[in-house]
């Protein structure tokens, strides 16, 4: 993309150089999509009373093995306004709030813990968005995909992309009409399997 030197009068009496830093060579370099996820979770949830119990088991940052494990009880209702987890590798508890929008793309979650390690107890906020900015957009989301009662998987992706454009100028040293194809950087950053155990008694779930 063509800009304009900061020397000269108006748009035609400056010298016009290509930035040509950070933009990619070839539409191989400015789409790319990787496959590979950076984190797997297992996690194994039981359902009985109204409550989820779940264990949940984390692995991330292959180079160095990284893993968590949580204890996590909530409510089964849809409404669900707390859940409360269990960090044995940190030694910590949490009672967290459920995301409470504040915008269309803006939420906040507060909550309570207690560090065992630490012998220290606090408060903690957290506001969250979907969206990025500096110039690149960014979207992030999740699919789940049931494959049968008691097993779901569920894929978390993010897409970073810059829009292409088209652009032009007369007079100025770049060409009359050109085109920026925009940059797209797609990837699969967790897969999570979820096996679920319902207790049914009678005529519905207990």
């Amino acid at each position: 993309m063509a800009t304009q030197a900061s020397g000269g009068g108006g748009i035609g009496g400056g010298a016009v150089e290509a930035s040509g830093g950070g933009e990619p060579a070839t539409l191989e370099e400015a789409y790319t999509i990787n496959v590979v996820p950076s984190e797997l979770f297992l996690k194994f949830r039981k359902e009985l009373e109204g409550l989820r119990v779940g264990i949940n088991l984390e692995f991330f940052n292959y180079e160095v093995n990284d893993y968590e494990a949580k204890l996590v009880l909530k409510p089964t209702s849809t409404d669900r306004k707390w859940k409360f987890m269990y960090r044995p590798v940190h030694g910590d508890v949490q009672l967290l709030s459920k995301k409470i929008p504040l915008t269309k793309f803006l939420n906040l979650q507060v909550g309570i813990g207690h560090s065992f390690h630490l012998n220290a107890t606090g408060w903690k906020w957290k506001v969250s968005t979907s969206l990025g900015g500096d110039g690149v957009s960014q979207i992030r989301n999740k699919t789940k995909i049931s494959f049968f009662p008691g097993f779901d998987l569920r894929i978390g992706w993010k897409a970073e992309y810059i829009l292409p454009e088209i652009h032009g100028g007369l007079g100025t040293g770049e060409p009359a009409f050109n085109m920026n194809y925009g940059r797209l950087n797609a990837s699969i950053d967790r897969i999570e399997a979820i096996l679920t155990n319902t207790v049914h008694c009678g005529n519905g779930q207990v």
